[in-house]
C-alpha cells in the first residue's frame, strides 16, 4: 500500500528561494524558506486568479492603476433564518450558564454541561455543511457572532474558533474525502467530538519546516511518533488534525484521541498563564496508530498547505473576539469612572479618562470594520491572506493596548484583585499577539506577499542576468555590467517612468460624512503612493532585502495602518449611530498621525474628549448587549 502523499513539483524554485540563493544564503536556508513559499503558492492555486493574492484588495490598492474601491465595500447577503436561530439559541445558552455560574466546572474549565447544551443548540456545527448536520453559516455572520459571544465569555467564543476555523472542521471541509467527511463532520457538528489542530512543536513555531513529528506506514495504519506543544482543546476524547512528516514531506492526519491516556498517547500538562479556562496541553505520541484512510489529500499541496488555509479564518476570529472583549472593558470602565472621585470630582470628568474612553471606542469600531470586511471577502471566495493578517495584527494589538493603557490605568491598583476582569484575564488579553502567528513576523509575511509579484516581474530577471554574468556588485558605469543589465532592466524602468509621469487613477470617494470621506481619501491616496516606497526599498536593498527585517516591518505597518484607516472610514460612514462615526473619526486621526509622524493638536484633544464625554453620558449602541460587572471594593 502506498502512502498516497501528493508529490508536487518541488524542483521549480520559488521567487523567494531564487532570491535567497542569489543573495548568497545557504542552500539549507533557501530550501526551507522555499518550502514555505511553495506551500503558499499551493494555497494560491486553490483559488481562481481574481481571488488570489494578486487580485486581493490589499495588493490591488497598492499596485493597480485604478483603485479597487468596490473591494472595500462589503455587500452582505442576509443571514439565513436557521443559522440566525442557532446563533440566538447559542447566545442564550451561554448567558444562562453565565448567570447560573455554570460556564466553568470545579477545575475552572468549560463545564461538560455547557459544552453539551451548546451542542444541542447547534453551536459546534455553525461552520459545518448542512448535509453533515451543520448550518453552513456564512463566515461573515459567524465572525460577527463571535464578537457577540465574546461579550458574554471570550473563552467560549475562542473555543468555537479553535473548533471550526483551525481545528478539524476546516481541514475536513476543505481537504477531506467524502468518506472522511461522512465519518467525522456529523460528530463535530453535534459536539460529540470537539477538535484541535496539532501543528506547533517544541522546536517548530514560526519555522514550520522544523517539524519533527513523523508518521510511517505500517499495513493499514500510520504509526506516529513525536510531540506537539501549545495545543488548545488538547485532551483525551477529542478529534485532532496532526501535522507531521510522511516520507520526509509535511502531511496531515485526522485522528481520534483515545478516551484515556495509554502507552501510545499521553497528554503533557504544563503551567500556562493564558488559556487557563480551556485545555491547552502538549501531546506525546509513541507508536500511535492512525488509520491510513485518515490522511488528508490537499490536491497539489501538502500538510503545510492545510495549515496555511485554516489560519486565515482563525485570524479574523481573533479580531472579532477582541472587538467583543474590548466592549466589555469599555462598559465596565464607565460606572467606575463615574463612581471614583479625585479631589472632589468623578474621574469621568477628567480629560485623560475621557480620552481613554474615546480611544477605546475607536479601537472597537475599527475591529468591527475589519471583521466585517474580512468575513465578507472570505465569503466572496478571496483567499484573504493579506487582509486577514491586517485584522489579526490590529485586533490583537488593540486588545493589548486596551487592557494595559486604557482599562488597567483607569481602574488603577484594583485591576490586580482576584475576581477583577483584568486581574483574572491579563494573560488572555495579551496572548492573541502570539496566536495564529506573532504580529511582526506576520507583518513581514504581509510585506512578502505585497512585493512578490512586483519582484518576480521586474527584479528577478535582473538578478538572474547578474548571476549568469557572474556579477555580484553591479556598476552601471562598467560597460560589461551595463550590457548585462540593459535588456532585463528595460521593463522595470518603463514601469517606473510611467509611475513618475502619471501613476494611478485617484479613488473617487462619495461619502455622506465629510470627515470620514477625508480620512478615506487620504488612506486611498496614501496606498497608491506607497507603491513607490515599496519599490524604492526593493531597489535600495535588492537581494539583501530579506535581511532588512526592521525596515520591512516598519513599512509594512504603515501600509497596514492605511488599510485599517480606509476600511474603518468606509464602514463607519454606513453606520446610523453618530457616536460610532465619531469613534471612527478619532481612530482615523490616530492612524493618520501614526502614518505621518504628526503630533496631536488641541482640536484633536477636544474631539476625542468630547466623544469620551458623550459615551459616558449617553448610550453607545455597541454596548447595548454588554452586561456590567460590579464595582469591587468601593471606597
Amino acid at each position: 500500500m502506498t502512502t498516497g502523499i501528493p508529490t508536487p513539483n518541488t524542483e521549480k524554485e520559488t521567487f523567494v528561494e531564487t532570491a535567497l540563493k542569489l543573495s548568497g544564503k545557504s542552500d539549507e536556508e533557501a530550501k526551507k524558506t522555499g518550502a514555505l513559499d511553495r506551500a503558499d503558492e499551493q494555497v494560491e492555486e486553490m483559488f481562481a486568479k481574481k481571488y488570489q493574492t494578486g487580485g486581493s484588495p490589499a495588493h490591488r490598492a497598492v499596485w493597480d492603476d485604478t483603485f479597487p474601491l468596490e473591494t472595500f465595500l462589503p455587500n452582505h447577503t442576509p443571514t439565513p433564518p436557521d443559522c440566525q436561530k442557532v446563533m440566538d439559541d447559542s447566545y442564550n445558552v451561554v448567558k444562562r450558564h453565565r448567570d447560573a455560574g455554570t460556564i466553568y466546572d470545579a477545575n475552572g474549565k468549560m463545564s461538560p454541561a455547557l459544552l453539551r447544551d451548546l451542542g444541542t443548540a447547534g453551536y459546534w456545527g455553525l461552520l459545518v455543511d448542512k448535509e453533515y448536520g451543520g448550518v453552513a453559516a456564512p463566515f461573515s455572520a459567524f465572525a460577527k457572532f463571535l464578537t457577540r459571544i465574546a461579550t458574554v465569555d471570550p473563552t467560549v467564543a475562542g473555543t468555537a474558533s479553535v473548533h471550526g476555523c483551525i481545528g478539524a472542521v476546516d481541514p475536513l471541509r476543505t481537504f477531506g474525502s467524502t468518506a472522511q467527511k461522512n465519518e467525522y463532520l456529523p460528530k463535530l457538528a453535534s459536539g460529540q467530538r470537539l477538535s484541535a489542530f496539532a501543528l506547533t512543536e517544541p522546536g517548530a513555531g514560526s519555522d514550520l519546516t522544523a517539524l519533527k513529528t513523523e508518521a510511517r506506514l505500517d499495513g493499514d495504519d500510520f504509526v506516529v511518533n513525536g510531540e506537539k506543544l501549545f495545543i488548545t482543546n488538547a485532551i483525551t476524547g477529542r478529534t485532532i488534525t496532526i501535522v507531521c512528516k510522511i516520507d520526509g514531506k509535511p502531511a496531515a492526519l485526522i485522528a481520534d484521541l483515545p478516551d484515556q491516556e495509554n502507552e501510545q498517547f499521553q497528554v503533557v500538562p504544563y503551567g500556562i498563564y493564558a488559556l487557563t479556562r480551556s485545555w491547552n496541553n502538549g501531546l506525546k505520541f509513541t507508536n500511535f496508530r492512525v488509520p491510513a484512510k485518515n490522511l488528508l489529500q490537499p490536491g497539489k499541496g501538502d500538510g503545510l498547505t492545510i495549515a496555511y488555509h485554516g489560519l486565515n479564518r482563525g485570524r479574523v476570529a481573533l479580531c472579532a473576539g477582541a472587538a467583543g472583549t474590548m466592549r466589555v472593558m469599555l462598559k465596565n470602565m464607565l460606572p467606575w469612572a463615574k463612581y471614583r472621585k479625585t479631589y472632589g470630582a468623578a474621574i469621568d470628568t477628567r480629560e485623560l479618562v475621557r480620552r481613554r474612553v474615546g480611544r477605546l471606542a475607536g479601537l472597537i469600531v475599527a475591529c468591527d470594520a475589519l471583521t466585517d470586511w474580512c468575513g465578507w471577502l472570505l465569503d466572496e471566495g478571496y483567499r484573504g491572506e493579506m487582509e486577514c493578517i491586517i485584522a489579526k495584527i490590529f485586533g490583537s494589538e488593540s486588545q493589548k493596548e486596551a487592557a494595559i493603557e486604557l482599562f488597567m490605568k483607569t481602574h488603577g491598583g484594583r485591576s490586580f484583585l482576584h475576581g477583577h476582569l483584568l486581574g483574572d484575564n491579563l494573560h488572555d488579553f495579551l496572548a492573541p499577539c502570539i496566536y495564529e502567528g506573532e504580529g511582526e513576523m506576520l507583518g513581514m509575511a504581509f510585506f512578502k506577499s505585497l512585493v512578490k509579484e512586483h519582484g518576480s516581474r521586474f527584479f528577478e530577471p535582473i538578478g538572474k542576468a547578474l548571476h549568469a554574468a557572474g556579477i555580484k556588485q553591479p556598476n552601471p558605469l562598467n560597460p560589461a555590467h551595463a550590457m548585462a543589465l540593459l535588456k532585463p532592466s528595460l521593463p522595470y524602468f518603463g514601469w517606473k517612468l510611467k509611475q513618475m509621469i502619471g501613476g494611478g487613477t485617484r479613488a473617487n470617494l462619495n461619502l455622506a460624512d465629510p470627515k470620514l470621506a477625508a480620512h478615506a481619501q487620504f488612506a486611498a491616496d496614501s496606498l497608491q503612493r506607497s507603491r513607490m516606497d515599496v519599490d524604492g526599498m526593493m531597489f535600495k536593498f535588492k537581494l539583501t532585502l530579506a535581511d532588512r527585517q526592521c525596515a520591512m516591518a516598519d513599512l509594512s505597518q504603515r501600509i497596514q495602518d492605511m488599510m485599517v484607516m480606509l476600511v474603518t472610514a468606509l464602514y463607519a460612514a454606513r453606520q446610523p449611530d453618530e457616536l460610532v462615526r465619531a469613534a471612527a473619526d478619532v481612530m482615523c486621526h490616530d492612524l493618520r498621525r501614526r502614518i505621518t509622524g504628526a503630533r496631536p493638536d488641541s482640536k484633536y484633544f477636544r474631539t476625542v474628549t468630547k466623544l469620551g464625554e458623550a459615551i459616558a453620558e449617553g448610550s453607545f449602541s455597541l454596548l447595548a448587549e454588554v452586561g456590567e460587572l460590579e464595582i469591587m471594593r468601593k471606597y
